[in-house]
């Protein structure tokens, strides 16, 4: 029986690392991320409530980049947030966050994220994650539909079809 639960347990692991690989391959967009002290915890590595600063770094630079945001038009609110956690982040370390749009609707979009160390020419993930994000009328407070200009910039980058 022992040997039973070691073997699935190693066959879900090489899964989940083949996903996590399949993952990493369809990011057209990175950034660098500098690391401060405050973000470390006494464990010696980046807490995890700052992964999500992490995130909220990384896209709005994809937003100002390449999506080129009108926020005076139309907001943005995050309705949902996720990260897997799968290697911590420690002093020294060089990070980068890759970010991609992988949904689009007609109020909402989805990003997903990838947190690399960097490592010479070599990238190691430390986690990924996805954040929901709804356009907002800043007038009524309420979804509004993704502007045209901004939705096609995302549809071409990501090569997205509609």
């Amino acid at each position: 029986m022992i040997f039973k639960t070691f073997w699935q347990n190693k066959s879900k692991l090489k899964d989940k690392l083949t996903d996590i690989k399949a993952f990493s391959d369809k990011f057209n967009y990175k950034t660098n991320i500098h690391l401060r002290f405050i973000d470390f915890d006494m464990m010696g590595h980046v807490n995890n409530s700052i992964y999500f600063t992490y995130l909220e770094i990384a896209r709005t630079k994809y937003w100002e980049e390449i999506v080129k945001w009108d926020w005076k038009k139309t907001g943005i609110v995050i309705a949902h947030a996720e990260l897997d956690y799968i290697l911590p982040i420690v002093m020294n370390d060089k990070i980068a966050i890759h970010v991609k749009t992988s949904r689009i609707g007609n109020t909402s979009f989805d990003l997903d994220y990838q947190i690399v160390k960097i490592k010479g020419n070599e990238e190691v993930i430390c986690s990924k994650g996805k954040t929901v994000c709804i356009a907002v009328d800043y007038a009524t407070g309420k979804p509004t539909a993704i502007p045209e200009e901004e939705k096609q910039k995302m549809l071409g980058f990501e090569q997205l079809e509609k």
